[in-house]
């Protein structure tokens, strides 16, 4: 009999180490030497049940788990306000207590192992803002101290949506979350405490990170925990390719009323200049956002320039228009003068003290001059105080209008 049992534990022996080379190692201890390999006391023969029970939840009594975050911001390196999209790379590192993974050091004597992260329970996240993640190790290994203490490290890239608070464009700041979900767990059962860590050394960007927190939103049934980038625009590229064509097309504008009416090349001059900025405005529009709500001023502000170009133009061309009607009657039609009497100088042409009175159209340009030049400096001015004090509230999102939506809250 006793050479049958000897053989019956040995193939069990043998059975079970089968079992252990197919699924791959469980632990990897450091400073361990292949092949010995040295298991902490919680894993023996039966070891299919003490996974099993170590892949749930633990358990920390009345009180749910208190899982620490800390969240490394090591980039963020595509800002896409067209689509409203973010795309960042973090680092997460979660740190829990265990007390099912713990040994007695005086028994195996190893200050650390290294477990796979699928042969024991880690929190699974899901970015609530996402359109897509990507996981850089898809089999991350969590470290586990004497005591239970597990640390697990997760690297991702991730694309993101925000809401960019575009209205001063492009001097704009925005707040761009990552919402972090544990949809697997309860609050009963879990609870996050994050704290986050700028390491962001690049800032030759159009879009640089000016503050970073972490929060932990209230009243929520799944557990969550939220991180916020504060961006803001730089503007300098805006400023240069955006203000400053405009601003230079607006004073050629006001330089051409200069010119007399009676020269025919102001009226090529002003079409000229509109249409410019009509090729200028189709590609602004292109190049700047649009929102259902609070668009930037610049989009106004640029169509108020079209609206100033169109304005001086017409006047031109209808002014200019009513000179040549007024001079080409004068010349069809002059009036007779008596005979024996020498026909004085032209009403319009006689000499004076400030030379050639001007016809009504010419005296009604520079009036028009006059007030153009002072629409536009209180434009300019206007602008500028808008640009200071405007706020805008924008519409709630339609998952945020009660009844017909919300957040679950408790």
């Amino acid at each position: 009999m006793q050479p049958l049992t000897m053989a019956l534990q040995l193939l069990l022996l043998h059975s079970a180490f089968l079992r252990l080379s197919s699924r791959g190692p469980l632990v990897q201890g450091r400073g361990f030497r292949s092949p010995t390999v040295a298991w902490p006391s919680f894993f023996d023969f039966s070891w299919p049940q003490e996974v099993q029970e170590t892949i749930q939840i633990p358990n920390n009594g009345s009180a749910p788990l208190l899982v620490d975050v800390q969240v490394f911001v090591s980039n963020v390196f595509n800002v896409d306000i067209l689509r409203y999209t973010v795309s960042s790379t973090l680092l997460l590192r979660l740190s829990w207590l265990d007390t099912r993974l713990a040994w007695n050091t005086s028994v195996h004597p190893r200050h650390a192992v290294t477990l796979p992260w699928d042969s024991l329970w880690t929190p699974g996240l899901t970015v609530q803002e996402a359109l897509w993640v990507d996981w850089q190790d898809q089999s991350p290994r969590a470290r586990v101290d004497p005591d239970g203490h597990v640390d697990l490290y997760l690297a991702l890239t991730t694309e993101t949506n925000c809401d960019f608070e575009l209205l001063h464009f492009p001097r704009d700041q925005s707040d761009c979350n990552l919402s972090f979900y544990a949809l697997s767990n309860t609050v009963l059962e879990l609870e996050f405490r994050a704290h986050a860590v700028n390491e962001i050394v690049s800032v030759k960007r159009e879009y640089v990170v000016r503050d970073l927190k972490t929060q932990v939103p209230p009243q929520q049934l799944v557990p969550c925990f939220q991180v916020t980038l504060r961006l803001q625009n730089t503007a300098l590229k805006a400023i240069i390719a955006l203000l400053v064509p405009g601003e230079a097309l607006l004073l050629a504008d006001m330089c051409g009323g200069l010119l007399p009416l009676r020269a025919t090349e102001r009226i090529a001059y002003k079409v000229t200049l509109l249409l410019g900025y009509l090729v200028f405005h189709s590609s602004l529009v292109q190049a700047l956002p649009s929102s259902s709500s609070c668009n930037p001023l610049l989009i106004y502000y640029f169509t108020v320039l079209l609206l100033l170009l169109f304005t001086s133009t017409m006047e031109t061309v209808l002014l200019a228009a009513l000179l040549a009607r007024g001079n080409h009657r004068a010349q069809s039609s002059p009036g007779p003068a008596p005979r024996g009497e020498d026909p004085g100088p032209h009403p319009e042409e006689a000499p004076g003290v400030n030379g050639p009175r001007r016809s009504w159209p010419e005296a009604a340009d520079r009036i028009f001059f006059l007030a153009y030049v002072v629409g536009v400096a209180c434009s300019q001015f206007s602008f500028i105080g808008f640009w200071m004090w405007a706020t805008c509230k924008s519409e709630p999102a339609p998952g945020e209008v009660i009844p017909h939506g919300g957040q679950p809250r408790l």
